[in-house]
This record gives structure tokens, C-alpha cells and sequence, in this order.
């Protein structure tokens, strides 16, 4: 974080009351270099069609012409190139995904690191998703903890409909407007949710929601929720809640239905509703999804009168290891060994990354074996061999090839990486 950036954040945690009347001055040339060097720079192109590769050839004139723009209040935020990607294995239908220009990417990735070092010394512990120091595997370890030494049984499962899609543009200006009066900041938010998106040459604009795929999309869809922190972690003792962006859980020790009743109650007052048929009362001892992870409240195996929460890959996260493995091996028998398992290695690195914590010792030997009979029939075809091809290519066989295995990789306790430590949940 810039020395800018830290002021302002210890500004905003000193004084919770405090608005931000000047923060646009952060916005300089040298602001967005570094920013730009932050980001991620593989990102497709917007409606523009400008490459990341195009834009870093004059990047230091970019920059400068932006905050030109900037400066004069004529800076224009052009419209999202809307593309629908699948919703994954198993799922019917597509999710919209919208992509800035690479340009407004970086303007929206420096106003959001603005925005972000104000509000987050507002959010609480129960939030995790898209948070500095803070990760999906903070929420599942805050989750089983609550589980095992609270001995909760009973929680509920709630999920937002459409919830990028209903955000109340009016309701989320003002939220913001709450900690930051800067007026250039205020308006670069307000273009943005008016930008509308871009489809088969059309634009549309819309009067609600936020286009998944933006950099600032993730900050303001934490603030627009953070109305729902506040209001359950001061009002609603007896029941904690656990929440990754959307994808929230309530656990309690007796019946969770009158909480649910007050969960809708907030819920609709920030003008969204719960998905019913994704929305459920849980038994852990039952076992439940979060966040890719199976949890379940069983007996111990070493001391069965005692109950220890476990977790593993859930299903739809082992139908989409699968279904990345196949799409990376494919049908074809044109290209070499190498190339196939240089295609896989990455993919089963990262899902084993995020896995690997917990009780995930059978599912990564179901993924290996996966792999494994994917490549044994990929060079079956290739060589024209008859039968199975086991016995001519062992595991063994493709591990000196440089085979990435998940297989002793189970880890069972989380540790923060050395620089991540974040605060304690609470």
C-alpha cells in the first residue's frame, strides 16, 4: 500500500464518523503506474478492442492523458462488453460477465484501491470475500471452528437471486456517499452503473445491478452488504453469521427459522430476496456446501463419542475438476505428451491449492486416477494400441513425465501465508 493510501486508511479507522472530502489528488500518473503494475494484465479486450499488450506500448502517455481527463471532469466511462460464460458442470444456462476496456480497468482498479482503504476499516470480521488479507479459506476455517467449539448443529444456508443483478443504484450511491464526499470519486461510481452494457453491437443501460467483471464490482457489491453486517453483528446476538461477498451462512444452536425471518426482513429492505430453492435449514451432522467445501458433523474415528467437523471437495467441485481435466486432455491424438500435461498441471495445481485442506485424501486419489485414465486412453489413440494401455503406461510413467500429482498434498491445519496474516474472525 502507497504511503497515500496508508493515511488514508489510518484516517478512516481513527474516526468511523469521518467523510472524505479530498481524495481524487491520489489519482497521478504515478498513482496509475503503479496501479497498472498491480494488475493483472491477461485480461480480454472491452468494446474498444485495445489489447493490454497495445495499451503498456505507451502506457506513460495513457496515463497522463488520463488524468488530464480526470482532472477536467471529462473522463467517460464506456460501456462493458458483455460475454455469457457457462455457469459451470452440471448447471443449465450462462452467467453474464462484463469487460471494461482496458483503459476504465485501470481508472476503476485505482479508484477501487481509494475506496477500498476507507471502507475497510468499516467491515467486519463476518465478511471475507474480495478483502486484503482475507480469503475464502479464512470463512471455511471460521466456519468449522464455529462448529466444532461453539457446538453448533444447526445453521442456515441463504443465497441473494441475482443478487449482481438487483443492486439498487440509488441505495449504493448513497451507502458510499456515507464515508466519501469527494465529488470525482462519487461521479466516476455513478458512470460506471450508468455505463451500461454492450451486446451484439447494442447498448443497454439498466437502472439496477453492477456487471460482474469490472475491478471495482467486488468492493462496491461488499458495501452495498455491509448494511446487513452491521445490522446482525448489533442486533442479532445468538446467531453468527458467515459471509464470502453473496454466498452467506447463519449458524445457531436451536431452531435458525426465526433468524431466517429476520434475514429476510434486512434482505428486503436492502430491496433483494432469497433464493428459495437454494435457501435451506441444515443439520451439519447431515452435511452441507460452502464455498466448494463439503462440511459434515461426524463422530470421530479415533473416539466416536466425540464429534469433529470434516470436509471435503463437495460434489459440483469434483464434476468440475473432471470436467477441466477433459476439456484439457480432449479427444485429439495430435498433440504430444508434454503439451497435455503442461495444460494440466496448472489447473490441477490451483484446485488442489484450494483443497488441500481439511480431509481431502480420497477425492484427490479419485482426481489422480481421473487423470491418470484420461492420459492412458489419450496415448492409446495416439499409438493405435488395442486394449486398455495400463500395464504399457504406469503412474509412474507419467510422474517422470512431470505430472502434476494431488496425492500427499492433503495439508490439515491452515496456515496464513508468511505477509497475510489478517485480522482474527470474530
Amino acid at each position: 500500500m502507497s504511503t497515500q493510501l496508508e493515511q488514508i486508511a489510518t484516517k478512516a479507522k481513527a474516526d468511523r464518523t469521518l467523510r472524505f472530502t479530498s481524495l481524487a489528488h491520489v489519482l497521478t500518473p504515478a498513482f496509475l503506474i503503479e496501479t497498472w503494475q498491480q494488475m493483472n494484465r491477461r485480461g480480454a479486450s472491452g468494446v474498444d478492442g485495445e489489447t493490454t499488450t497495445e495499451f503498456e506500448r505507451e502506457v506513460e502517455t495513457r496515463v497522463q492523458d488520463i488524468c488530464a481527463r480526470l482532472k477536467a471532469g471529462t473522463y467517460r466511462a464506456p460501456p462493458v462488453r458483455r460475454v455469457e460464460i457457462p455457469k459451470g458442470p452440471g448447471k443449465v444456462g450462462t452467467r453474464p460477465l462484463g469487460i471494461p476496456t482496458v483503459e476504465d480497468r485501470l481508472v476503476q482498479r485505482a479508484v477501487a484501491r481509494i475506496v477500498e482503504a476507507v471502507f475497510e476499516a468499516d467491515f467486519l470480521d463476518c465478511s471475507y470475500g474480495f478483502r486484503p488479507r482475507r480469503s475464502a479459506h479464512h470463512a471455511l476455517r471460521t466456519l468449522r471452528a464455529t462448529l466444532v467449539t461453539k457446538k453448533v448443529r444447526h445453521l442456515y444456508e441463504a443465497d441473494i437471486r441475482g443478487y449482481f443483478n438487483h443492486i439498487n443504484h440509488q441505495w449504493l450511491k448513497r451507502m458510499v456517499a456515507h464515508r466519501i464526499a469527494d465529488g470525482v470519486i462519487l461521479r466516476l461510481i455513478g458512470k460506471w452503473l450508468r455505463a451500461g452494457v454492450m451486446q451484439d453491437g447494442v447498448v443497454v443501460r439498466t437502472e439496477a445491478g453492477i456487471p460482474q467483471g469490472g475491478p471495482i464490482s467486488p468492493l462496491i457489491a461488499n458495501a452495498y452488504l455491509h448494511a446487513l453486517d452491521v445490522e446482525w453483528e448489533t442486533r442479532m446476538r445468538g446467531a453468527k453469521l458467515i459471509r464470502y461477498c453473496d454466498d452467506l451462512v447463519i449458524l445457531c444452536r436451536g431452531n435458525p427459522q426465526p433468524w431466517f425471518r429476520r434475514l429476510e426482513d434486512i434482505i428486503g429492505r436492502l430491496g433483494l430476496t432469497l433464493n428459495a430453492e437454494k435457501t435451506r435449514t441444515v443439520d451439519a451432522a447431515d452435511g452441507f456446501d460452502f464455498l466448494g467445501m463439503h462440511f459434515r458433523l461426524m463422530p470421530m474415528r479415533s473416539n466416536p463419542k466425540r464429534r469433529f467437523c470434516y470436509r471435503w471437495p463437495s460434489t459440483k467441485a469434483m464434476r468440475s475438476i473432471r470436467h477441466k481435466v477433459r476439456d484439457a486432455v480432449g479427444y485429439d491424438d495430435i498433440y504430444s505428451l508434454e503439451e497435455k500435461i503442461r495444460a494440466l498441471n496448472p489447473i490441477l495445481r490451483g484446485w488442489g491449492q484450494y483443497f488441500r485442506i481439511g480431509n481431502a485424501h480420497r477425492h484427490f486419489k479419485k482426481v489422480d486416477s481421473y487423470v491418470y485414465t484420461k492420459l492412458v486412453n489419450f496415448l492409446r489413440r495416439k499409438h493405435k494400441r488395442r486394449g486398455k494401455g495400463f500395464r504399457a503406461f504406469p503412474s509412474s510413467f507419467f510422474k517422470k513425465a512431470g505430472l502434476y500429482q494431488l496425492h500427499g498434498t492433503v495439508v490439515h491445519r491452515f496456515r496464513t501465508p508468511r505477509g497475510e496474516h489478517g485480522r482474527e474472525a470474530g
